[in-house]
């Protein structure tokens, strides 16, 4: 897996939570947009402060986050 530059985790912003670059915006929540179906040109308007590699790299973040265990999933 290449470094992601954008992601971040303080234990004293959000709980530890990852968040993009810095901010309050949860990794979590831009992936949900996304799984929603959202353009990345909506999840910009309704972030101003995201870039377009932002949403890239926390896809690439829940991808490997989901690579690392095992989840049930139902047939």
């Amino acid at each position: 897996m290449r470094k992601l530059t954008r992601i971040t985790v303080d234990p004293h912003r959000m709980g530890g939570v990852p968040c993009i670059r810095d901010t309050r915006i949860p990794v979590a929540t831009v992936v949900a947009m996304v799984a929603d179906g959202m353009s990345t040109r909506e999840i910009l308007d309704a972030y101003p402060d995201l870039e377009e590699e932002d949403i890239r790299e926390a896809l690439l973040f829940a991808a490997e986050a989901v690579r690392e265990r095992e989840i049930p999933v139902t047939a």
